[in-house]
């Protein structure tokens, strides 16, 4: 009998998981940090990012032939993000924008900053000292795996990180892999894969620390949630099957 309480003991434990498998960044205490400019960069335009274009000027009327109607205001806010995207300027295959006026203007591989310079001194001839400002209005990151609240989420900030970018989706469940974050990006024609253990802290110097548009993050189940799906299941069902067997065995040998 007591081999027998062992064994139900010891199958109950096996799908304990211990801290070093839940708690997230568990050496930051000893892990120096880079400055956040030595990780952080302005977000590059790719091929159909949507910008849009805000002009400021001493004479407003000179800069209307220049942009569209404006909205309502100048704020970005998600209650009129889906708005301003119908007011923005996509980016075609060739990496251009057909701008009002000037034409075709190359912007791919550019910064936000460096096509709002682009632009400034562009319309610098027809405009007194315009002061434009450009943003990625349909900035998008996809989040699956075993997290609360898998999904495509379309941004309002230019810039998230990666543990927000995590609680936007409503943090990991407890069978998710913190070991092993998979992040998939675009980075011109190519696609990178990066491996994150969120039990660390070291990658929080690398360039994913950011996310960057159209990022896909997959948070990969653990290993008792794989089994799981398999025909006998979780360790809890294991020991009611077993639990059952042994209360018909103990009856009938009365």
């Amino acid at each position: 009998m007591k081999k027998l309480l062992f064994f139900i003991l010891a199958l109950s434990l096996i799908g304990c998981a211990s801290k070093k498998e839940i708690l997230y960044f568990q050496d930051i205490d000893m892990t120096e940090l880079d400055d956040v400019s030595l990780v952080f960069e302005n977000p590059k335009v790719a091929v159909n990012d949507i910008l849009y274009v805000q002009i400021s000027t001493e004479d407003p009327e000179s800069a209307i032939p220049f942009q569209f109607q404006r909205i309502g205001g100048s704020s970005l806010t998600s209650t009129n993000m889906s708005v301003l995207k119908l007011h923005g300027y996509l980016v075609d295959r060739e990496g251009q924008i057909n701008y009002p006026f000037l034409g075709e203007i190359p912007v791919i591989g550019k910064t936000t900053k460096e096509v709002e310079k682009d632009l400034e001194q562009r319309l610098s001839i027809y405009i007194k000292d315009p002061t434009v400002s450009v943003r990625i209005v349909n900035n998008k990151i996809t989040i699956l795996g075993s997290v609360r609240s898998p999904g495509t989420y379309t941004l309002d900030e230019e810039t998230v990180t990666l543990p927000q970018a995590l609680g936007l989706a409503g943090d990991l469940t407890i069978h998710g892999k913190r070991n092993d974050v998979l992040i998939m990006r675009y980075q011109g024609d190519k696609r990178v894969i990066k491996h994150i253990d969120l039990t660390k802290s070291d990658w929080m110097n690398s360039p994913f620390y950011y996310m960057k548009q159209n990022d896909v993050v997959y948070v990969q189940p653990n290993n008792p949630e794989i089994k799981t799906a398999g025909y006998i299941g979780s360790v809890g069902t294991i020991l009611s099957v077993f639990s059952i067997m042994l209360s018909i065995g103990l009856l009938m040998f009365k």
